[in-house]
């Protein structure tokens, strides 16, 4: 079953042929260099089965992104709510990882659109908010191209305090 449909996309729900790809990810010192670290195959796994229990709750979350055209698995793009207290929490994150071998093409930008579309218009959500490292310039981009306004620095309360990746960004799109 898919979700969305992106004229390059498909956002759907996770199949068991995603994990191993999905394991290579998360071994990806380029994938998660704004990470505290990467994951194991038991950690990727524990992910997996978050992501699918959210979605089956919820009705949205992280769904798996295939391209139409070579039906690969490339990453997830998707809706979810942070797992940790912030100012700015409760919310709903807008989020993406993809293969890095599927940077520089413009399907972040475009599922994330996507995504957004499907929160304000089917979940009716008033706000949807994103947040990464202050350097990840690559997501703040993606962040900017969908329409996302800075709102401003903040201590990650799950990134230990001597870590490079404590400060992060909080951007956020309102629904028109």
């Amino acid at each position: 079953m898919y979700f969305l449909e992106t004229p390059r996309l498909i956002l759907r729900d996770w199949k068991d042929s995603d994990s191993r790809i999905f394991i290579e990810m998360n071994h990806d010192k380029n994938v998660m260099e704004f990470f505290p670290s990467l994951l194991t195959e038991e950690e990727t796994f524990a992910m997996i089965e978050r992501i699918k229990k959210f979605i089956a709750e919820n009705n949205f979350g992280l769904w798996a992104a295939e391209r139409k055209d070579t039906k690969e698995f490339i990453g997830f793009v998707g809706l979810s709510i942070p797992r940790f207290q912030a100012d700015f929490t409760p919310c709903v994150e807008i989020g993406w990882r993809l293969a890095h071998k599927h940077w520089g093409y413009g399907f972040a930008t475009e599922a994330a659109n996507a995504c957004l579309d499907y929160g304000f218009n089917i979940l009716k959500l008033n706000e949807i908010v994103s947040f990464t490292s202050v350097l990840n310039i690559k997501s703040m981009n993606v962040m900017k191209k969908i329409g996302m306004h800075y709102v401003k620095d903040f201590e990650h309360p799950n990134i230990e305090d001597e870590d490079r990746l404590k400060r992060h960004v909080l951007y956020r799109k309102r629904k028109l």
